[in-house]
């Protein structure tokens, strides 16, 4: 056997063990909810309306949880019931973050871009006549 083919040998052991130690570990962070259950520990769950931000805000405290779309803008958050200290700390944060964003004065984007469309048909662009006087006056 040449150097070469013990060196692919055990670079192809190397990845089988990488591969069944990968697979025995249990997932963390955002999961879905049948991968939650399996962990075999109790699971509570939470009614959230913006999911994106929670995921921020769960990233920062290593949270196990799943979503479980209930209706349009409606989630069912669960999570285990182990790390209920971390998740009353993280949605204690999400909740300060909602509020703020509630508050905020900005327009959203959406908005403003209605509003535009709405000038727009109501006010037809001047970029065409203007166009066209700048043709008539060089010829």
């Amino acid at each position: 056997m040449t150097a070469r083919g013990l060196a692919y040998v055990l670079r192809a052991a190397g990845r089988q063990i990488a591969k069944r130690h990968k697979k025995a570990q249990r997932p963390h962070g955002r999961q879905s909810v049948k991968k939650l259950m399996a962990h075999g520990e109790n699971v509570n769950s939470i009614e959230v309306e913006a999911p994106k931000l929670f995921d921020r805000m769960a990233r920062r405290f290593h949270v196990d949880y799943a979503f479980y779309k209930t209706g349009p803008d409606k989630y069912l958050l669960f999570f285990k019931a182990g790390q209920a200290d971390a998740i009353t700390a993280c949605f204690e944060r999400y909740s300060r973050r909602l509020l703020e964003q509630s508050k905020s004065s900005r327009i959203p984007i959406r908005e403003q871009l209605k509003k535009a469309a709405e000038q727009l048909v109501k006010e037809p662009p001047k970029t065409q006549e203007r166009t066209k006087e700048v043709v008539r006056e060089e010829r």
